[in-house]
């Protein structure tokens, strides 16, 4: 599959600190658990991916995606990284393609996804065929002052991430390097009133204070998908 270039834009990352066995028992072999204090984290994190195209293709030419996922941090031979456990995505061309050339968890879900007054709207019903139901309903708004991830340790943890891991059909172990700016981000808020995410992928909800980061977004390349050595 060819080079991608998209943007991403109103993101929540919603992250929730667990014991390092629980997610372990969940990721395949060859890929670790990262930890920050000793802690995991499970995110959920909805967003909107804008314009994605081939990666040379002119901008205004590519294909809207909102898509819903839940990921992990990880590494691989000491090379961090993001493990998703669920990729929920409105848009049947790319779901299809992403389960094709990048072997990762897309499902597809029906989305909503609005701006008010400030706030995020994100609405997402899973509908593929023979997949656990998940379900998502928040809204979300930032709700503090704009800071840059790489000046706080935790948020430089969980963003500042430039490559995903992910599984291939015949048990291969497989990566794609992303490239993009610094994030800026905010403090979140979140009105919550569904969310089944957790227990689609076997997880039990976790009960520890989660933290919030939202961002406005930000421009995205990603390499083919290539496999692990």
């Amino acid at each position: 599959m060819l080079p991608l270039a998209m943007g991403w834009r109103n993101l929540l990352f919603d992250n929730y600190p667990v014991a390092p066995d629980l997610v372990d028992s969940h990721l395949p072999d060859g890929v670790d658990v990262d930890t920050f204090d000793g802690d995991a984290w499970l995110s959920v994190v909805p967003f909107t991916n804008v314009d994605v195209r081939p990666r040379g293709v002119p901008e205004g030419w590519g294909l809207p995606l909102p898509e819903l996922n839940l990921r992990t941090y990880v590494t691989c031979d000491g090379e961090p990284g993001v493990y998703f456990f669920s990729l929920d995505a409105q848009g049947v061309l790319g779901v299809t393609g992403a389960r094709l050339f990048h072997h990762l968890p897309y499902y597809y879900a029906r989305i909503s996804l609005d701006g008010v007054d400030g706030k995020v709207r994100f609405l997402s019903r899973r509908l593929h065929p023979g997949a656990r139901p998940a379900q998502y309903e928040a809204t979300y708004w930032p709700s503090g002052d704009a800071f840059r991830s790489v000046d706080d340790p935790l948020a430089r943890f969980m963003v500042e991430r430039y490559r995903f891991y992910t599984q291939a059909p015949d048990g291969s172990l497989m990566y794609t390097n992303v490239d993009h700016e610094p994030w800026t981000l905010y403090p979140a808020s979140v009105e919550e009133e569904t969310n089944t995410l957790f227990a689609a992928n076997g997880f039990e909800r976790p009960d520890t204070e989660p933290v919030r980061f939202y961002s406005p977004g930000l421009d995205v390349t990603a390499s083919r998908c290539r496999r692990w050595d």
